[in-house]
């Protein structure tokens, strides 16, 4: 369960320390909600497919989740924070910034479990499965904070809701 260790926000150079936490402060929250996911799009074309804005600038990892819309049924494409889980599985957490819905990708998994995820220049198929168990929900979401230190405010400002936490494998 432990994050790969040039992920760890306590490992990471100053800049990336900063940045990450410049994430969990609502003026920065709110611009990085409305602007990273293109920004992400047009580096991730620019570099071939090696890196996203988010990933190089503040070494996070980063996957593509290719959905099927909840009530279009069209294929969505988005880059989410990822934690890898062992085995190939991978845990996602849908804070959405902290804002006050959860991401349109997460109701598009609900709706439909199988997905497509390219991670670490690797694409596959994968099967979501939110996890219920207390535990194991609070396991992932530390796990996330020790990488991710925005996940602290964005709890905080989405308290209204129970911020999911998903887990992606392999279909059987």
């Amino acid at each position: 369960m432990d994050p790969h260790p040039t992920h760890r926000h306590a490992d990471a150079n100053l800049l990336r320390r900063a940045i990450r936490r410049s994430a969990g402060w609502r003026p920065f929250s709110w611009t990085y909600a409305r602007i990273l996911h293109p920004v992400d799009r047009a580096v991730f074309r620019l570099t071939r497919g090696r890196a996203t804005f988010t990933s190089w600038l503040a070494d996070l990892p980063v996957a593509w989740l290719t959905t099927t819309g909840a009530k279009s049924g069209a294929r969505r494409r988005a880059p989410v924070l990822a934690l890898p889980a062992g085995d190939g599985k991978l845990v996602v957490i849908a804070s959405n910034y902290g804002q006050h819905n959860n991401p349109s990708w997460y109701y598009n998994l609900r709706a439909n479990p199988r997905t497509q995820v390219e991670f670490d220049g690797v694409e596959r198929e994968m099967l979501a499965r939110e996890l219920e168990d207390d535990a194991e929900r609070e396991r992932w979401y530390a796990a996330g904070i020790d990488i991710y230190p925005g996940w602290v405010q964005y709890r905080k400002r989405a308290a209204h809701r129970r911020i999911p936490v998903i887990e992606l494998t392999a279909p059987r």
